[in-house]
């Protein structure tokens, strides 16, 4: 996917709980300025204070206690999810007209990404062609469930294009409190639940995730330049 010769990619890991405006705010502006050639592509790893954001696709019944969290509209495709602290929020601003543009095959490789950081640890994660995001099986669940398969989520995705210039992105869960979710129907999905790393029995870092994240990243998208 990445260009021959095309320039590294800023990796940025902000430190602390980055409010989800000022984030919008940021990739906005800088997307605006990779369309323009006058910055290099960027990854902008974050965690965001408890709260729930919307994308274009949410629908009202989704949002089952709206007055838990803050919810902030936004323009990324997709529907309700929640963001908080122990959750990796991935924000992917990369040239997709110059890379590629395809939107399908971007969704693919950022799934990709995911089930390749998610090995890393030895993990298998899934996609599915009627879900978006990165799904996990639970067969731990199975006896108490009484179903033929159960299965978590994982990570979800929901990007923007604009001027073929990807913003917002992914976001996988490490160790976020899982109870937080129940305040929505995360990604309109309600008959199947959510999981962690932590969740899974994998007590890693944050750190130690970070390190995965972009080993698999440069094995997709290309290099990368922390900055």
């Amino acid at each position: 996917m990445p260009e021959p010769g095309s320039a590294p990619v800023e990796w940025v890991v902000a430190e602390g709980l980055t409010g989800y405006d000022d984030a919008v705010a940021e990739m906005e502006m800088r997307a605006g300025l990779i369309a323009d050639g006058e910055a290099r592509e960027r990854v902008w790893l974050v965690e965001h204070p408890p709260l729930y954001t919307a994308g274009t696709s949410a629908r009202d019944e989704d949002l089952i206690a709206p007055e838990r969290f803050p919810v902030h509209r936004s323009g990324r495709g997709g529907q309700f999810t929640y963001h908080g602290p122990g959750q990796r929020v991935a924000y992917v601003m990369l040239d997709l007209k110059r890379r590629e543009p395809d939107l399908r095959r971007f969704v693919a490789a950022l799934e990709a990404w995911l089930i390749g950081t998610l090995d890393g640890f030895n993990i298998r994660g899934e996609r599915r062609e009627d879900r978006v995001g990165v799904w996990v099986r639970r067969p731990d669940k199975l006896a108490r469930a009484g179903e033929a398969t159960v299965e978590d989520k994982i990570a979800a995705i929901g990007i923007r294009v604009r001027r073929w210039v990807s913003f917002h992105g992914i976001s996988l869960n490490i160790e976020p409190e899982l109870s937080h979710f129940d305040g929505i129907v995360p990604c309109g999905v309600s008959d199947h639940g959510v999981t962690s790393l932590v969740d899974l029995g994998l007590p890693v870092t944050m750190p130690e995730v970070d390190v995965v994240l972009r080993r698999e990243f440069e094995q997709i998208f290309g290099q990368t330049i922390a900055v």
